[in-house]
């Protein structure tokens, strides 16, 4: 499978979850504080690709650690199978998809058969059935009073290649189950939520002469032209009001990063450097940013503020940092440690800060990429280029 925001890249989603514990920042790892939970299936018709939803949202949640076979039995008792008792609950579970999907939700205890929770979930497009599981799991998640894992109910919003010099931006639930194909025609990237609620997104077209700016609603298809410009032209950030957005653009033939009104359309250009500078976040109080540079003569983190001048290095190791994402005072950059011409590069993911200089790796292997926070900042999502 090939899932992308703007490249062809064989890859699959990972994550990777934070926890913020004295002020400094801690990859939790630790298996023996998961929760050990079985999946019971009591549908009429058994459905393998709804028990690896259900799993993967337990596992990729960091709280469970599921068991990975598929029971069968009666969803509506208390029964706890005997080889189930050195579990601490037992899910079942029953999945109708008829008209529609319908699932049954039933956490018991494993070692009395006593339920802890009950709910019965539907939606009308049983194509949407994973979002009924991410809504079901983030419930069980939420009842146990662990830290929340709402972000699984959001959309993926992404840009595939078709053919040469066209694209499609489609929709899809984190594990790429769902999809939904919302503009096709031409050539069509850089989709980026235009704020919390996912209703709208910004891309850019170039079925124009000029690269064009559009802002289109997913439920009522309404498009609004924000801007053009010659060049590069990308939309890389949305400040927390969704009232100003960043953008990559390139009027004078090289890439600099501006700031964006979306209501009066008053455009400040933030940096002026005789280079390239891409891929601006907002971080801190949203009066700084972080953005990707080639002022050192390769592509390196930095930081400045809108309103002055005053440009400062946030990475001080690598030489191939091209990738970022900022949440807060946090920051997390993907960094190229191998430079093979002709085979597979290593590309790595780090987390700092910026206020200080501390950097912790994330991942030690293989090709990850495209970091993104989630919207609370406790997880991380990024590509893994597949071997």
């Amino acid at each position: 499978m090939r899932y992308i925001f703007t490249l062809f890249i064989a890859s699959n989603f990972f994550i990777v979850g934070l926890f913020a514990v004295d002020a400094t920042l801690k990859i939790e790892k630790d298996v023996e504080q998961r929760t050990r939970i079985a999946l019971m299936d009591g549908s009429e018709e058994h459905n393998t690709m709804v028990f690896n939803i259900l799993f993967s949202d337990l596992k990729i949640s960091g709280h469970f650690l599921p068991d990975q076979t598929q029971h069968k039995g009666e969803v509506s008792d208390n029964y706890i199978l005997p080889e189930l008792k050195n579990q601490e609950y037992v899910l079942k579970y029953a999945m109708n998809q008829g008209s529609g999907a319908r699932l049954l939700l039933r956490l018991l205890r494993a070692s009395d058969g006593k339920q802890i929770f009950k709910k019965s979930y539907a939606i009308p497009n049983k194509k949407k059935m994973p979002f009924l599981i991410h809504k079901a799991i983030s419930d069980v998640n939420n009842i146990l009073k662990y830290p929340s894992i709402s972000w699984i109910n959001r959309y993926v919003v992404y840009a595939v290649y078709t053919t040469p010099k066209k694209s499609e931006i489609r929709l899809a639930d984190y594990t790429f189950t769902y999809t939904k194909t919302i503009i096709r025609g031409g050539l069509n990237l850089f989709p980026k939520w235009a704020d919390n609620r996912q209703r709208s997104f910004y891309y850019t077209s170039y079925a124009e002469v000029l690269p064009t700016l559009y802002k289109i609603n997913i439920y009522t298809g309404k498009k609004d032209k924000i801007i053009s410009s010659e060049g590069m032209l990308v939309c890389s950030d949305v400040n927390k009001n969704a009232s100003k957005i960043l953008l990559t653009m390139a009027p004078e033939g090289q890439a600099d990063v501006y700031e964006l009104d979306v209501l009066s359309k008053a455009k400040t250009r933030v940096t002026k450097f005789k280079g390239i500078d891409v891929n601006a976040r907002y971080v801190d109080d949203e009066n700084r940013i972080v953005f990707v540079s080639n002022r050192l003569g390769y592509a390196n983190i930095f930081k400045k503020s809108i309103h002055t001048a005053a440009t400062s290095q946030v990475v001080h190791h690598g030489n191939n940092n091209n990738a970022c994402d900022a949440h807060g005072t946090q920051i997390v950059y993907s960094s190229r440690e191998s430079d093979n011409a002709f085979g597979s590069n290593t590309f790595n993911l780090y987390l700092t800060s910026s206020r200080h200089s501390d950097t912790r790796p994330l991942t030690t292997t293989g090709a990850n990429i495209f970091p993104r926070f989630s919207t609370d900042g406790r997880v991380i999502l990024f590509l893994k280029q597949g071997e």
